[in-house]
This record gives structure tokens, C-alpha cells and sequence, in this order.
């Protein structure tokens, strides 16, 4: 097998040279899941910047033949393009500019994995190796995780935990389940691949148990209710339905058998028992019951690919799998229907609890089995008001928080409105969704297409990558999973390898004498024109064309690629190097201040639009006393966000303590207006219209105890 293996790389590599600097990325997205999945802009930043430098060396060292690209990837990619440039159109009306230039750049940073991954035509070794080798780190990361749980105690073992829920190595439990089961359908979709080695196929089956193992430690509703629609998606569109089933059956088989052990671990924690044993068992059974799916696969894989079998043998083989299939399809009906009872009332109760946010009822029970109460109701509820009031280009990137602090009735803050399509209408409003239903349209056409490919490994490489970005759109239509960077790109990355197996576009081709004459068509006949038997007018014409149109063509094609890239590492590297700032005063302000004072200062010169820097800086001034500085540079941060609450909270009690009582009720009053839920400036208000001065230290105290209390 492993010289196969050895053969396989060696064809893909000389078919696909892009692979090359494609594999450079995916050794990326892997580091970035490794760590809170490229949440933090000083992790997919840097990212940028490398994939930027990938993009411009395969353009560089592979051609491009632009009129090959299918015409759905140019679509898609067109349609990408002009969203990221809506994107940071924004930011002229955003409200927090410095959040929306974040968010753009967010969107960048897809823009270039995706043209990466699908502009140069791939085969269907060079898309397996790149598909395989994404979702088999996945695995063994998975893999590190479980072995991590199994030998971990105390508070080693809690840090991994948030409550009774996983969240390592992301730091959010859905975004940890999402990061594996993205990985699972890839690795199921693969392992039914009759191109693929035996071996391999045995190990992707395997894992995939692992793979959702671990994510069922993160109870996660998400992934609870997107499973079932990834099921639908994938058996109603995926060609060979029977195949899909017999690998996905013993996979299924595997999990069940794991989960009760899985779902106890949660469980002893939620009741304050110690995990460990229970940990302990549950690993040992997924990876017996890993190891066991795998083998069993392999075999089946092995057998299957000596061919050995007769006509009558497959066909029994098939109705065999047929006959089980419908019973399972008959089992999981009757079972579902029995388990709901009557749908009507499932769904009138499952809109109630989502309606009423969380519960101390949910709050006690399992939460896989808790209804869906959360406070997505009331962010979504705010975003489509957001979005009616501004629904031509929505209210600008990533700036959902302000608007949910002065309009949601949650005690929680969120930045992100929890979905994607959300996300999209309210952010960049219909101007924004009509680019991105034409362009994942154009991009999803193109993956149907590839699934319907000649070559049975681009088929089956197609479906999977497909299947994997499908995932990240079910579940992110109720998360924030467009925020982690690592996921996003990561999906776009699928989707693009997807892409890169669509069929090219045949070129017009002209006869071979016309090629190495350079004869051109006449304007007006229609004919080959000979530039050495043509009249003086029509030989100068050519020439020109031949001798200066091309050049001239190319050099301008050069500078506008170079002017773009410039840009784009503008934009990615001043609010990168400007957060390492921010991060490094914050780490030593306590022994340095003055150090800590003039790094912000940095950090606010490299990013112009964002008020962070003055926020830190007015907060570290507080902490010594210094009010004079603090009201400096507070109000810096007022003239760069003035809708900013905190900001504007602080420059009231300032005004309050300093004894200007007017100021400070105008203050007070604009920071109530604009976070009405926070108790903090309630009670500040309510203190100086009784005409008594607000104490700067007892609310910033109070600000610290709420946000360790929130931590």
C-alpha cells in the first residue's frame, strides 16, 4: 500500500503542480485548528499574509489560462471579489469602522483560499491528496485530544472543559464540535471511494468514529440538529446512495455504540462527579470501537478491490444492502415518529422554548435533551429589525454588538448575530446576499457538476469536499462559525477543491499554421489575414498587436495584481501589528505604564479606525489614578466610535467626579440610551440626577467584579 501511496502522490503532484503551494495551505488550516481555530486576528493576520504569498507564487510558477476556468468558477470568484470589496465599502458607514475593517479583511482572507484552491484545473489524485491530508490531520488531532483527556486530571482536565461542554483546543464547544464533524463528512464520503487504497479507506472510516466521538464530549445543539439535515443532503444529492450507506452503517454503528459512554462524561460533571473514570472508559471504547469500524471497512475495501467476485455476487451484495437500507430507512421513521409523538405539538413546544431563552429548567437537564432554549431569538429578532432599517447595504461589517446593546433584551453581549445568512443580510444588506446567493450558487453548480465528472476519484473527492463545506453552512446558519477564521477558510477551501474538479472549458483552438504565423481574423471578412502577403495597413495593424498589444496588456494586468496585493498587505498587516500592541501593553502595563502608554499609542497610529487602543489607555490611566489622562483618552476613543458605551460611561463618571454635574448627566443619559441593560450605568445616572457625585474607583471595581464574574 505504501508504494501505492508513494504513486499516487508522484502522479498528483506532476498532473497538478498548484497542488504544491495548495498543500502549503492546508498545512495552515491545520496549525490554525490546533488553536482557537484562527479566532484571534494576530493568528489568521499573519495567515493572510502567507496565503497571499502562496496565491502570488503558484500564479507566478503555474500558468494561468484564463479562458479554461470554467465559467462558474469565474462567477463565483467574481461574485467573492465584489462582496469583499462591499465589505470594505462598509466601513464608511459603519458605525465602528475599526470592527468593520477587521471583518473585511475577514473576507480577504476567503477571497484568497478559495482562488488558491479552485482557479488552477485539478485532477482527481491531486484533490484527493489535498482533501486526504486536511481531513486525516483532523483525525489525528482528534486523536491527541482524546488521548489528552484520557491523561489529564484536576485542572489540567477542567481547562479543557467550558462547564460540562469541550471546548478545547477552539475555546467554544460549538465551534469545537463544528471543527470535527466539518472533518467527519469527508472522511465518511472518502472511505466509500473504490479508487481510494484499502488501507486508506479503512483509517478515514475510522477516524470518522473518532471524529464525531470527540465532537459528541462538546454537546453541542448545533451539531445535534444539523446532523439530521446533513443526512438528508447527502443521501437525496450524493450519487451511488447504496455505497454511501454500506460505509456510513457501520460508521453509524460505531458511534452508538460509544455515545451513552461520550454523553456520561458531560453528565458527571454537570452533577459535580469526577469525569475521570468515565473519561477514561469512553476513550478506551471509541478507539476499540474505531479500530473495530476500520478493520471491518478495510476488509470490505481489500475484498472489493481484487475484483474476485461474480456478476450474480454483486447483485445479491446489492439488493442485500438495498433491503437493509429501507429497513433502516422504516426503523428510523417509526422511531423518530415515536419518539416526537405528535409533530404538530414538537413543533409548537420547540418554537416556545426557543422563544423563551434559557431556563433554569434547560439549565438543570442534559443539554442535548433541553429544548432549544438559548437568546439567539432575540439576536435574530434584532438583526431582521437592523436589517429592515437599513436593507439596501445592511449597517456595515461585524458591527451587530452596538445595535444589540441598545436594542436586545438578553443580559448576554454578542458581536456576531449567530448565522451566517444573518449575518449577511444585516451586515451588507441586499446588495450583499444577492452576491453571495449568485456566487455559492455559481460555486455549488460547479461542485454538482464535478460529482458528475468522468473520473470516479473526482467524483467521489468532489461529493466529500462538498459534503464537508455543506456542513459549516447548516451549522453556521444558527452560529458564528464566520468569525473563526480557521473554520471559514477551511470550508472555502473545500469548496474550492470542489471547484478545481469542474470540467474545463475547451478553447478555440486555431490551426496550428495560424498559431505560428500569428495570422489573425480580417475585421471585416471574417478570414485568416497573413501579415506577409496583407496590404501595409492591415500588416501594421498586426503588428502592433502582436508587438505592442500583448505587452502592453500583460504589464497592465501586472500592476493592477501588484496594487492589489500591496493593498491587501496593507490592510492585513496595520490592524494585526496594531492588536500585538494592544496585547502587549495589556500584558505589562502593571510594571511598565509609561511602556504600555506608548505602545498603544502605537497601536493606535497603525490602526486609525479603531478606538481600543484609547480604551486600554484610559483604563490603564484609572487604575493609577490619573483622571486627566484617563478623560484624554477616552475621549480620543468617543471621537473614533462615538456610540461607544463604555467610553462614554467613564467620561460621565469623570465629569460626575470632577463636579460637572451637567456634562455628566448628558453623558450618563447618552450611556443608558446606549446599553439600557447595564446596571452600572443605571445606577451611575440615578446617582448624579439626586445631585451625588459618581466614584470613579467603586465603578470601575464593580466593572471588574462583573467582568470576572462574566469570565
Amino acid at each position: 500500500m505504501l508504494a501505492a501511496m508513494t504513486r499516487w502522490l508522484k502522479v498528483s503532484l506532476t498532473q497538478a503542480p498548484a497542488t504544491v503551494p495548495a498543500l502549503a495551505a492546508v498545512v495552515l488550516l491545520v496549525v490554525w485548528a490546533t488553536s482557537q481555530a484562527g479566532y484571534p486576528v494576530t493568528h489568521w493576520a499573519p495567515g493572510g499574509l502567507v496565503l497571499l504569498a502562496l496565491l502570488a507564487i503558484a500564479v507566478a510558477a503555474v500558468p494561468l489560462r484564463f479562458a479554461e476556468i470554467p465559467l462558474a468558477v469565474k462567477l463565483a470568484l467574481a461574485c467573492l471579489a465584489a462582496y469583499t470589496a462591499l465589505s470594505y465599502l462598509s466601513i464608511l458607514w459603519a458605525d465602528v469602522p475599526g470592527d468593520a475593517w477587521e471583518g473585511a479583511n475577514r473576507t480577504l482572507l476567503y477571497l484568497l483560499v478559495f482562488a488558491l484552491f479552485s482557479l488552477w484545473r485539478g485532477r482527481g489524485a491531486s484533490a484527493a491528496l489535498l482533501l486526504c491530508v486536511w481531513t486525516l490531520a483532523l483525525i489525528g488531532l482528534a486523536v491527541y485530544v482524546a488521548l489528552r483527556l484520557n491523561t489529564s486530571t484536576g485542572a489540567s482536565f477542567a481547562a479543557l472543559f467550558s462547564g460540562e461542554r469541550l471546548s478545547y483546543p477552539v475555546g467554544y464547544p460549538n465551534a469545537t464540535a463544528a471543527q470535527w464533524l466539518m472533518a467527519f463528512w469527508p472522511a465518511l464520503l472518502l472511505a466509500r471511494g473504490a479508487r481510494l487504497p484499502w488501507g486508506l479507506r479503512g483509517l478515514l472510516a475510522g477516524g470518522s468514529v473518532v471524529l464525531a466521538g470527540v465532537a459528541l464530549l462538546s454537546l453541542s445543539r448545533g451539531s445535534l440538529y444539523a446532523t439530521p439535515v446533513m443526512v438528508v443532503l447527502v443521501f437525496a444529492l450524493v450519487p451511488q446512495r447504496l455505497r454511501t450507506f454500506a460505509t456510513a452503517a457501520p460508521v453509524a454503528v460505531g458511534i452508538a455504540a460509544t455515545a451513552p459512554l461520550l454523553l456520561r462524561v458531560g453528565d458527571r460533571i454537570r452533577v459535580g462527579a469526577s469525569p475521570q473514570a468515565a473519561t477514561h472508559t469512553a476513550v478506551l471504547a471509541m478507539f476499540a470501537a474505531a479500530l473495530l469500524v476500520g478493520l471491518v471497512v478495510a476488509a470490505a475495501a481489500a475484498a472489493e478491490s481484487r475484483r474476485s467476485f461474480s456478476p450474480k455476487a454483486v447483485a445479491g451484495v446489492r439488493r442485500t444492502v438495498l433491503a437493509v437500507a429501507l429497513a433502516t430507512l422504516l426503523a428510523l421513521l417509526v422511531g423518530g415518529l415515536a419518539v416526537a409523538g405528535n409533530p404538530l405539538t414538537r413543533v409548537r413546544h420547540s418554537w416556545e422554548s426557543f422563544k423563551g431563552g434559557y431556563t433554569a429548567e434547560s439549565a438543570g437537564s442534559n443539554r442535548l435533551l433541553g429544548g432549544l432554549g438559548s437568546n439567539r431569538y432575540d439576536f435574530y429578532r434584532v438583526a431582521l429589525n437592523e436589517f429592515d432599517s437599513h436593507p439596501l447595504l445592511g449597517i456595515g461589517v461585524d458591527n451587530f454588538q452596538q445595535q444589540y446593546l441598545a436594542h436586545g433584551h438578553s443580559d448576554e453581549t454578542p458581536r456576531y448575530p449567530h448565522s451566517v445568512e444573518l449575518r449577511t443580510l444585516l451586515e451588507t444588506g441586499l446588495v450583499g446576499a444577492l452576491l453571495a446567493v449568485v456566487g455559492f450558487g455559481a460555486a455549488l453548480l460547479g461542485g454538482w457538476r464535478a460529482m458528475r465528472e468522468d473520473d470516479p476519484l473526482a467524483r467521489t473527492v468532489a461529493a466529500a469536499a462538498l459534503a464537508g463545506f455543506a456542513y459549516w453552512t447548516v451549522h453556521g446558519s444558527f452560529d458564528w462559525f464566520w468569525e473563526f477564521a480557521g473554520l471559514g477558510a477551511s470550508a472555502f477551501a473545500l469548496l474550492g477543491i470542489a471547484c478545481s474538479l469542474v470540467p474545463a472549458r475547451a478553447r478555440a483552438s486555431a490551426p496550428a499554421g495560424e498559431r505560428d504565423t500569428g495570422a489573425a481574423s480580417g475585421p471585416a471578412l471574417g478570414r485568416p489575414v497573413d501579415p506577409v502577403t496583407a496590404p501595409a495597413g492591415v500588416q501594421l495593424s498586426v503588428g502592433a498587436r502582436a508587438k505592442h498589444g500583448r505587452p502592453i496588456a500583460r504589464l497592465c494586468l501586472w500592476v493592477t495584481v501588484s496594487a492589489f496585493a500591496l493593498a491587501a498587505v496593507a490592510s492585513l498587516v496595520a490592524p494585526w501589528l496594531s492588536e500585538r500592541q494592544v496585547q502587549s501593553a495589556a500584558s505589562i502595563w502593571s510594571k511598565a505604564p509609561l511602556v504600555a502608554y506608548a505602545r498603544l499609542n502605537n497601536a493606535a497610529n497603525l490602526n486609525p479606525l479603531s478606538d481600543k487602543p484609547y480604551l486600554l489607555a484610559g483604563s490603564i490611566a484609572l487604575r493609577y489614578g490619573d483622571i486627566a489622562r484617563a478623560e484624554h483618552d477616552f475621549s480620543l476613543a468617543l471621537k473614533r466610535v462615538p456610540g461607544d458605551a463604555y467610553a462614554t460611561l467613564e467620561l460621565g463618571a469623570i465629569a460626575s467626579e470632577l463636579g460637572e454635574h451637567a456634562r455628566a448627566l448628558v453623558l450618563l443619559e447618552s450611556a443608558v440610551r446606549l446599553n439600557p441593560r447595564d446596571p452600572l450605568a443605571r445606577q451611575a445616572l440615578r446617582t448624579v440626577r439626586a445631585g451625588r457625585r459618581v466614584s470613579v474607583e467603586e465603578l470601575n471595581r464593580s466593572i471588574l467584579l462583573n467582568a470576572e464574574r462574566l469570565a
